[in-house]
Protein backbone atom coordinates (compact mmCIF):
# COMPACT_ATOMS: atom_id res chain seq x y z
CA UNK A 1 0.00 0.00 0.00
CA UNK A 2 2.07 2.86 -1.32
CA UNK A 3 0.73 6.38 -0.57
CA UNK A 4 1.84 7.54 -4.00
CA UNK A 5 -0.70 5.17 -5.60
CA UNK A 6 -3.53 7.31 -4.25
CA UNK A 7 -2.84 9.89 -6.97
CA UNK A 8 -3.70 12.60 -4.46
CA UNK A 9 -1.27 15.51 -4.60
CA UNK A 10 0.05 16.74 -1.26
CA UNK A 11 -1.66 20.17 -1.58
CA UNK A 12 -5.01 18.45 -2.18
CA UNK A 13 -4.48 16.29 0.91
CA UNK A 14 -3.67 19.37 2.98
CA UNK A 15 -6.74 21.17 1.59
CA UNK A 16 -9.00 18.22 2.42
CA UNK A 17 -7.64 17.95 5.96
CA UNK A 18 -7.98 21.73 6.37
CA UNK A 19 -11.65 21.59 5.33
CA UNK A 20 -12.32 18.69 7.70
CA UNK A 21 -10.71 20.33 10.72
CA UNK A 22 -12.33 23.71 9.99
CA UNK A 23 -15.76 22.08 9.89
CA UNK A 24 -15.10 20.16 13.09
CA UNK A 25 -13.61 23.09 15.01
CA UNK A 26 -16.28 25.55 13.94
CA UNK A 27 -18.99 23.00 14.68
CA UNK A 28 -17.60 22.65 18.19
CA UNK A 29 -17.50 26.44 18.58
CA UNK A 30 -21.13 26.80 17.49
CA UNK A 31 -22.17 23.93 19.73
CA UNK A 32 -20.73 25.93 22.63
CA UNK A 33 -22.57 29.05 21.50
CA UNK A 34 -25.86 27.15 21.26
CA UNK A 35 -25.31 25.58 24.67
CA UNK A 36 -24.80 28.99 26.23
CA UNK A 37 -27.89 30.35 24.49
CA UNK A 38 -29.89 27.47 25.92
CA UNK A 39 -28.38 27.97 29.37
CA UNK A 40 -29.53 31.60 29.31
CA UNK A 41 -33.10 30.26 29.46
CA UNK A 42 -32.42 28.46 32.73
CA UNK A 43 -31.31 29.38 36.23
CA UNK A 44 -27.76 29.58 34.93
CA UNK A 45 -28.61 32.96 33.37
CA UNK A 46 -27.72 34.65 36.68
CA UNK A 47 -24.26 33.10 36.59
CA UNK A 48 -23.75 34.00 32.93
CA UNK A 49 -24.60 37.63 33.70
CA UNK A 50 -22.48 37.85 36.86
CA UNK A 51 -19.58 40.34 36.87
CA UNK A 52 -17.00 37.59 37.41
CA UNK A 53 -18.22 35.54 34.46
CA UNK A 54 -18.37 38.62 32.24
CA UNK A 55 -14.78 39.56 33.19
CA UNK A 56 -13.64 36.01 32.42
CA UNK A 57 -15.34 36.01 29.01
CA UNK A 58 -13.74 39.37 28.17
CA UNK A 59 -10.31 37.97 29.06
CA UNK A 60 -10.89 34.84 27.02
CA UNK A 61 -12.01 36.96 24.09
CA UNK A 62 -8.90 39.15 24.38
CA UNK A 63 -6.23 36.54 25.19
CA UNK A 64 -7.85 33.33 23.95
CA UNK A 65 -7.10 33.42 20.20
CA UNK A 66 -3.46 32.32 20.59
CA UNK A 67 -4.64 29.50 22.85
CA UNK A 68 -7.16 28.41 20.20
CA UNK A 69 -4.49 28.48 17.47
CA UNK A 70 -1.91 26.58 19.55
CA UNK A 71 -4.50 24.03 20.71
CA UNK A 72 -4.34 22.47 17.24
CA UNK A 73 -0.83 21.28 18.03
CA UNK A 74 -2.11 19.24 20.99
CA UNK A 75 -4.15 16.09 21.36
CA UNK A 76 -7.36 16.37 23.35
CA UNK A 77 -7.17 20.06 24.26
CA UNK A 78 -8.23 21.27 20.82
CA UNK A 79 -11.90 20.39 21.31
CA UNK A 80 -11.98 21.97 24.77
CA UNK A 81 -10.41 25.21 23.48
CA UNK A 82 -12.92 25.52 20.63
CA UNK A 83 -15.84 24.67 22.90
CA UNK A 84 -14.66 27.22 25.48
CA UNK A 85 -14.37 29.85 22.76
CA UNK A 86 -17.98 29.14 21.81
CA UNK A 87 -19.32 28.95 25.36
CA UNK A 88 -17.74 32.30 26.20
CA UNK A 89 -18.91 33.77 22.87
CA UNK A 90 -15.46 34.74 21.63
CA UNK A 91 -16.01 37.30 18.89
CA UNK A 92 -15.72 35.88 15.40
CA UNK A 93 -13.20 38.55 14.42
CA UNK A 94 -10.91 36.99 17.06
CA UNK A 95 -11.93 33.36 16.67
CA UNK A 96 -11.86 32.93 12.87
CA UNK A 97 -8.24 33.99 12.33
CA UNK A 98 -7.14 31.82 15.26
CA UNK A 99 -9.05 28.75 14.07
CA UNK A 100 -7.79 29.28 10.52
CA UNK A 101 -4.14 29.46 11.61
CA UNK A 102 -4.59 26.42 13.86
CA UNK A 103 -6.35 24.46 11.11
CA UNK A 104 -3.60 25.18 8.59
CA UNK A 105 -0.97 24.02 11.09
CA UNK A 106 -3.00 20.90 11.93
CA UNK A 107 -3.57 20.02 8.25
CA UNK A 108 0.10 20.42 7.38
CA UNK A 109 1.18 18.41 10.42
CA UNK A 110 -1.24 15.54 9.85
CA UNK A 111 -0.68 15.44 6.08
CA UNK A 112 3.09 15.30 6.56
CA UNK A 113 3.20 12.85 9.45
CA UNK A 114 0.35 10.79 8.04
CA UNK A 115 1.93 10.26 4.64
CA UNK A 116 5.38 9.65 6.12
CA UNK A 117 3.97 7.24 8.69
CA UNK A 118 1.92 5.37 6.11
CA UNK A 119 4.92 5.18 3.79
CA UNK A 120 7.14 3.80 6.57
CA UNK A 121 4.48 1.28 7.58
CA UNK A 122 3.98 0.13 3.97
CA UNK A 123 7.76 -0.30 3.56
CA UNK A 124 7.92 -2.33 6.76
CA UNK A 125 4.95 -4.42 5.60
CA UNK A 126 6.64 -5.06 2.24
CA UNK A 127 9.81 -6.14 4.08
CA UNK A 128 8.04 -8.21 6.76
CA UNK A 129 4.26 -8.40 7.12
CA UNK A 130 4.69 -10.17 10.48
CA UNK A 131 6.83 -7.31 11.85
CA UNK A 132 4.34 -4.70 10.62
CA UNK A 133 1.38 -6.49 12.20
CA UNK A 134 3.38 -7.06 15.40
CA UNK A 135 4.15 -3.34 15.54
CA UNK A 136 0.44 -2.49 15.29
CA UNK A 137 -0.43 -5.06 17.98
CA UNK A 138 2.30 -3.82 20.34
CA UNK A 139 1.25 -0.19 19.80
CA UNK A 140 -2.39 -1.11 20.46
CA UNK A 141 -1.48 -2.99 23.63
CA UNK A 142 0.67 -0.10 24.83
CA UNK A 143 -2.19 2.35 24.33
CA UNK A 144 -4.66 0.01 26.02
CA UNK A 145 -2.26 -0.49 28.94
CA UNK A 146 -1.76 3.25 29.32
CA UNK A 147 -5.52 3.88 29.29
CA UNK A 148 -6.07 1.08 31.81
CA UNK A 149 -3.50 2.55 34.21
CA UNK A 150 -4.90 6.07 33.79
CA UNK A 151 -8.52 5.02 34.31
CA UNK A 152 -7.61 2.81 37.25
CA UNK A 153 -5.57 5.62 38.82
CA UNK A 154 -8.47 8.06 38.53
CA UNK A 155 -10.95 5.67 40.11
CA UNK A 156 -8.61 5.06 43.02
CA UNK A 157 -8.02 8.76 43.61
CA UNK A 158 -11.80 9.35 43.61
CA UNK A 159 -12.32 7.00 46.54
CA UNK A 160 -12.39 8.55 50.00
CA UNK A 161 -9.37 7.79 52.17
CA UNK A 162 -9.39 6.92 55.84
CA UNK A 163 -8.40 10.48 56.76
CA UNK A 164 -11.16 12.10 54.70
CA UNK A 165 -13.88 9.95 56.32
CA UNK A 166 -13.09 11.13 59.83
Amino acid sequence: MDPTTWNLPFPALVAALFAIVMLRANGTYWLGRLGTAGARRTRLARLLDSPGYLRATERIDRYGPPVVALSFLTIGFQTVANLAAGVTAMRLRHYLPAVTIGSVAWALLYATLGTVGLDLFSRLYAFSPVAAIALVVVAGLAIAGYLFVEIRGHTRSDRPTEDSRA
